[in-house]
């Protein structure tokens, strides 16, 4: 039998409760809450910037995809908040089994303690990608209806584009693209919309690095393939040390590309970008380890590697969800 949907005892929506509740309790949010927090996100959200500026000292996080009770163990080992910030590089949802837990906690955070909490959009926070991996049907099966999908796809067209962190470190969730040299060009795309196919939003949240000198087309179907040259060009005209980007698992949970080539001293955490995954043990079975990327208030970085925890590693698939590797 699916489970019930979650009680409404009525009353107003207490924050700090609620992220008690979640937290410990693994309990979600009745819809009519769920609605109410969506709303107040939204007011949030729509003030801030395409490149929305963030200080020091600050925990740097890749994609999470439902693994809740890793996304716990994370906050173990980087940090609560509000005593850190955080920043969320996208992919909150699908493939995991706990996408539901782990958005409405990180809604409830950032509506709770907005200055401490950054979101970014990943290529999963769209109507289209998560009615296929995952976060459409369980909102159904949590809920009984798709109303929660549809308040929280509604506030993904909200999320920001990208973070920049002292001016020194760029944050995006994909990578580079083509049609943008300089970040003034990021801060005036019109992000209130769903992931368009082509074009510069697009590119954002799909390029991936690779070991070219260029461009190269993206055997993703979306964004595009940046090597060594435009990573260089795009640091050097907008004053970056670093690109730190997730998007792709990494199995020694972050991995640098590209040296810098007005470092003298090159070591292996070297180089104009960093790739930051945050999710162990990838859907249940990469046996991948996870990272996140502490800097301090002094601008050094701290990478901090985790495994998941039991409660992830025993996780079984609800009885319809078809299995991801066929």
């Amino acid at each position: 039998t699916p489970p019930k949907p979650p009680q409404d005892t009525g009353g107003d929506l207490d924050f700090d409760e609620w992220i008690d509740r979640l937290k410990n309790r693994y309990e979600i949010l009745p819809e009519r809450l769920l609605k109410v927090a969506c709303q107040r996100l939204k007011d949030i959200l729509i003030e801030e910037n395409n490149v929305q500026p963030v200080q020091l000292p600050v925990v740097i996080c890749g994609d999470i995809h439902g693994q809740f009770f890793d996304m716990l163990e994370l906050f173990k080992i980087g940090g609560q908040i509000p005593e850190k910030n955080y920043i969320f590089m996208g992919d909150f949802v699908d493939r995991g089994y706990n996408s539901v837990e782990t958005l409405e906690l990180l809604i409830l955070l950032k509506v709770r303690y907005p200055a401490c909490i950054t979101l970014i959009r990943g290529n999963h926070e769209s109507r289209q990608i998560t009615q296929v991996y995952g976060f459409y049907d369980e909102c159904l099966r949590k809920y009984g209806n798709a109303n929660p999908w549809k308040f929280c796809t509604e506030i993904f067209d909200y999320l920001t584009l990208s973070a920049l962190v002292e001016n020194s470190i760029f944050c995006v969730h994909g990578g580079l693209s083509p049609d943008i040299k300089l970040m003034d060009q990021i801060r005036v795309i019109n992000r209130v919309q769903e992931i368009p196919h082509e074009g510069a939003f697009g590119d954002l949240v799909w390029s991936d690095p690779d070991d070219i000198e260029t461009w190269a087309v993206s055997p993703r179907g979306a964004g595009w393939l940046f090597g060594e040259r435009p990573t260089q060009h795009f640091n050097r005209l907008n004053g970056l040390d670093l690109i730190a980007r997730a998007h792709q698992l990494v199995q020694e949970g972050y991995k640098f590309a590209f040296t810098d080539p007005h470092k003298q001293q090159q070591g292996a955490d070297d180089g104009l970008l960093v790739t930051v995954w945050s999710a162990p043990n990838y859907c249940y079975r990469c046996g991948n380890v996870a990272s996140i990327l502490d800097v301090s208030e002094t601008g050094e970085r701290n990478f901090r590697i985790f495994r998941e925890v039991p409660a992830s590693a025993s996780a079984v698939p609800p009885r319809q969800l078809v299995p991801y590797f066929l």
